[in-house]
């Protein structure tokens, strides 16, 4: 059985035309709108959004950064669990990028990461206008119990999500066959999840592209 032919195969290299529109939607206007700490602080839900979430130290700022092409606007940090709020930008006129919380570890108090905890599952089952939610997966790890947490959450607020995996440059080729298979083992419990897997690296620029063809073609 050939790759594509796999439940939950990886997504194919963006057509000359889907790349471009991609390639024109990040090199437009990209900017930071808001941090949000309470679900009355979030802006007008008038455009499509997409939203990226991973557990904390999982490359998310780094992979934002890529596809946005600005190496500082999501701020990357090496300490688990800084983000802790909801980060909004502007994409063009017509799509919000979220930044959501990391979760899972987080060197923060108790009650500051209940706090922002209770806010992620607030938004992630009230947001209307949320197309999809990225679930980024560290390719050196897999699909752990708090990602399928987030997954089953994702699940009843019939949210669709995608599985992009991140920091890809970190195994090794002989890897990836075990990797996959344990990613789409835990994918098929989850029926709000995409059928399609993006294998990325935010250094070498793999699946950056594919990235973005896929966000500029939510509609």
């Amino acid at each position: 059985m050939s790759e594509n032919q796999l439940p939950f195969p990886l997504a194919e290299e963006p057509d000359d035309i889907s790349r471009e529109t991609g390639r024109k939607l990040f090199a437009g206007e990209v900017d930071f709108l808001k941090g949000v700490v309470a679900m009355s602080g979030l802006p007008p839900d008038d455009r499509i959004e997409v939203c990226f979430a991973g557990r904390s130290n999982v490359g998310k700022s780094s992979l934002i950064n890529a596809i946005t092409g600005r190496k500082a606007l999501a701020r990357a940090s090496n300490t688990p669990g800084r983000t802790q709020e909801i980060n909004y930008f502007t994409l063009g006129d017509e799509r919000y990028l979220v930044d959501l919380p990391g979760y899972g570890y987080a060197n923060a108090p108790v009650k500051v990461v209940e706090k922002w905890q209770a806010l992620l599952k607030q938004y992630l089952s009230g947001r209307a206008s949320l197309r999809r939610a990225f679930v980024l997966v560290d390719s050196r790890h897999g699909i752990k119990p708090v990602d399928e947490e987030i997954m089953t959450l994702l699940d009843k607020s019939a949210v669709t999500f995608q599985v992009v995996l991140t920091k890809a440059d970190k195994i090794k080729p002989s890897q990836y066959e075990g990797l996959l298979k344990q990613v789409r083992g835990k994918l098929a419990k989850h029926p709000a999840a995409y059928p399609e897997l993006v294998l990325t690296s935010s250094d070498k620029g793999d699946g950056i592209a594919t990235l973005r063809s896929i966000i500029a073609g939510i509609a």
